[in-house]
């Protein structure tokens, strides 16, 4: 009787002492999978103005669509939320978001002063992060349409990207689908 308290005992206690490490591991796991659907963005972005042209007809432009999956599943941490945002250089000393204006300070940004569109994200409990995604060459910029794109926190969200020409130059315009 006193080894099964004693094996549960150590048992218990082992399990305490490893919780915050798998805690820390599926944060880590959790940021370079949204990582990853941040490189994918980028990556589709490039594409799009490799064979295209800029229009100024947005009906007429080249697009595309892209799936954005959130991490889930039991090596995922919880995530409370998932935006693309357009970063703002002018706010360079603010790290927070700009719901209504739609859009983050380039310090939130990882101080990334050439990216124009972030994705940020909060997990369960923690500070709010971004991740900027480039530009897909210096003289196209990315934009996000009608201020952020909340993203779903759990499974998929669909988003267009349109190559367009505007008023500063050439541009990729992502907007939510659905």
């Amino acid at each position: 009787m006193i080894r099964v308290v004693l094996t549960v005992l150590l048992a218990v206690a082992l399990l305490a002492v490893s919780l915050p490490a798998l805690d820390d591991a599926r944060t880590e796991t959790t940021a370079d999978r949204i990582g990853a659907e941040a490189e994918r963005i980028e990556h589709a972005a490039a594409a799009l103005t490799v064979d295209s042209v800029a229009v100024n007809e947005v009906t007429l432009a080249a697009r595309d669509s892209l799936v954005v999956r959130a991490p889930g599943g039991f090596g995922a941490a919880p995530i409370d939320d998932l935006t693309l945002v357009n970063v703002d250089s002018e706010r360079i000393d603010e790290a927070r978001i700009d719901r209504d204006g739609g859009s983050v300070g380039a310090e939130a940004a990882s101080g990334a002063l050439d990216a124009d569109v972030a994705l940020t994200y909060r997990l369960r409990g923690g500070p709010l992060r971004a991740i900027p995604i480039p530009n897909p060459a210096d003289t196209i910029e990315l934009a996000v349409v009608d201020g952020p794109i909340a993203l779903q926190t759990t499974g998929e969200s669909r988003i267009e990207l349109r190559f367009v020409t505007t008023e500063r130059g050439a541009a990729i315009r992502l907007s939510r689908v659905g």
